[in-house]
């Protein structure tokens, strides 16, 4: 998995599986998903990320422990 923010562009992408996408859905405008050919989503962009989220180029990556 791998984490974009293009200051530039103000968009965040999360690239979920590094395949070609086949079809893309702005599920919410200026949410847009994308999927693969078998329709796996593989990855999703946020556009204008700077005003829908506290801080975009700031990331936490956390690990849910298994249960017992």
């Amino acid at each position: 998995m791998k984490v974009i923010y293009d200051r530039e562009t103000d968009t965040l992408t999360i690239v979920l599986v590094e395949t070609p996408v086949a079809e893309s859905d702005e599920d919410k405008p200026g949410v847009i998903l994308d999927y693969d050919a078998y329709g796996n989503l593989v990855s999703l962009e946020i556009l204008d990320a700077s005003r829908r989220i506290p801080s975009p180029s700031r990331i936490e990556y956390l690990v849910a422990p298994l249960p017992a």
